[in-house]
């Protein structure tokens, strides 16, 4: 079997052949130094739910500081053949790129923040080339990252403020697909992980019990608890549902007993089968008459934001949630769906053109320009955002600014606003230090708490008002009937 190392790998190669085939096209026409804008969005909120959580900011900017094709990179695309079987590209063209330079300005949207359809997480504006081949990179970062911090956050905030871990590991797509998982379930909200690898690389607290196959190994199911309690006094939590899962905590109880003998206490107890509502009810009861009322319950087996949901709302006594496969897949939405759109393009020193695509699908038309976006607050409470083109400009002179009637009244009497999007690269250099993942941990929960609860029940959520600046707006009107007029 041939060994190999995906991470010795540029990441340059992480890339759709297209990429590299229209950039082939744009240096064969002359015009691969045309500046062009290009915007990155998703369309809609994955898990029917009212908001998304952006992350993958950080990984991003660490692979594109040093990012160039190596020698091997060039070699393998020398090699590329087209159904003629001759070179797809010739040996100028993989020169030219193997000598470019990453030049581009990118403004992002921190990691951590609410974000809602058609908004704007990263904007690259720079040679039009540079752009194109980045485009695959960016989306697989910036889309996978950011559904699974959403799914943690929509668990977490089911779960009404006690712990929740992930216990995904096993269940992710990829070992690669795990590391930036447990990453983005630990910004989402989960206070731990099962990930040992993913605790070093960025300092996640490692959490866990045991097996099945622990209490299976030995004769008795009393015998596998006292020999792990020896082995763990100090982080004993049991796994109870081997066999019978009653009889199971009252083998818990007695290992406890042992416990406190020996100066230690039981920490917990684990549930991973049966009826979590009534099975977590009878061992609180019997863990309670027995001393043991600091003695939390673990509950894991599928679950999810609704399962935990239910099971709080019905008082069942589970003080910690595990939660593994429906959080590290994104179990009920396997993709976030994020797209990355060509919005304006110029030669040196003329103007901005500006692009559209248009669709018969009107959620498909794209909207054009040098976008940011303009987030407004009353009483530090989210209200509504409104989208404009940075060249145009945004007429903020009456206090609430010029908006469509969609968001006018909620914009009306509003105290304070921020642009969102922040200068992250500036001619291919960093201008922006990465947060913490505590910090960014730390957002999270302040932006959450800032969103009103009808844009975060699960069920049938309000739509959060996304608009556009007239300006924007006529602009984007223009070039569908401008686009359409030349069909």
């Amino acid at each position: 079997m041939e060994k190999f190392n995906l991470y010795e790998s540029s990441p340059l190669l992480l890339t759709d052949l297209y990429q590299l085939t229209m950039a082939y096209g744009y240096w064969k026409s002359g015009v691969e130094n045309k500046e062009s804008v290009f915007n990155l969005f998703f369309r809609g909120n994955p898990f029917d739910g009212g908001y998304c959580v952006s992350c993958g900011l950080s990984y991003i900017l660490d692979m594109l500081e040093h990012i160039h094709f190596e020698k091997d990179d060039i070699e393998y695309l020398r090699n590329l053949r087209g159904n003629d079987d001759n070179r797809i590209f010739d040996d100028a063209f993989l020169e030219y790129i193997s000598e470019l330079e990453f030049s581009c300005d990118i403004d992002a949207v921190p990691e951590g923040t609410v974000v809602f359809p058609f908004e704007p997480l990263v904007r690259v504006k720079g040679p039009i080339i540079q752009c194109q081949i980045f485009e695959t990179l960016l989306l697989n970062i910036v889309n996978f990252q950011t559904l699974i911090a959403t799914k943690a956050a929509r668990i977490c905030d089911a779960a009404q403020g006690d712990p929740v871990l992930d216990f995904g590991l096993r269940r992710a797509q990829g070992f690669d697909g795990a590391i930036t998982a447990s990453r983005a379930a630990y910004i989402g909200g989960c206070i731990g992980t099962s990930n040992v690898l993913a605790g070093k690389l960025f300092n996640i607290p490692v959490k866990g019990t045991h097996a099945h196959s622990w209490v299976m190994s030995f004769d008795e199911e009393l015998e596998s608890f006292m020999a792990y309690a020896h082995a763990m006094p100090n982080n004993c939590i049991i796994l109870v549902d081997t066999y019978d899962t009653i009889a199971g905590v009252r083998k818990a109880i007695e290992t406890g007993k042992w416990l406190n003998s020996h100066g230690h206490e039981l920490a917990g107890i684990r549930l991973d089968s049966g009826d979590l509502l009534s099975l977590s009810k009878t061992a609180r009861k019997m863990l309670d008459d027995a001393g043991f009322n600091s003695t939390s319950i673990v509950g894991s087996n599928e679950l999810d934001e609704y399962s935990i949901e239910r099971l709080k709302k019905n008082g069942a006594p589970i003080t910690v949630w595990g939660v593994g496969t429906k959080l590290i897949t994104a179990y009920d939405h396997p993709a976030l769906g994020g797209v990355y759109k060509l919005t304006a393009v110029r030669d040196m020193g003329e103007d901005w053109q500006y692009k559209i695509k248009l669709s018969d699908d009107k959620l498909k038309i794209s909207t054009p320009g040098i976008l940011q976006i303009r987030r407004y607050s009353s009483n530090s409470i989210f209200q509504s955002d409104v989208l404009y083109d940075i060249e145009l400009g945004f007429d903020n002179s009456s206090g609430s600014g010029r908006v469509e009637n969609e968001c006018e009244k909620l914009i009306f009497g509003c105290d304070e606003y921020e642009n969102l999007l922040v200068p992250c690269f500036r001619h291919g250099k960093p201008v922006y230090v990465s947060p913490s993942l505590s910090e960014i941990r730390d957002r999270v929960k302040n932006q959450l708490s800032r969103l009103p609860d009808k844009y975060k029940r699960l069920d049938h959520p309000a739509r959060f008002p996304v608009c556009l600046e007239p300006g924007l707006s006529g602009l984007k009107e223009k070039l569908i009937e401008e686009a359409r007029r030349k069909l």
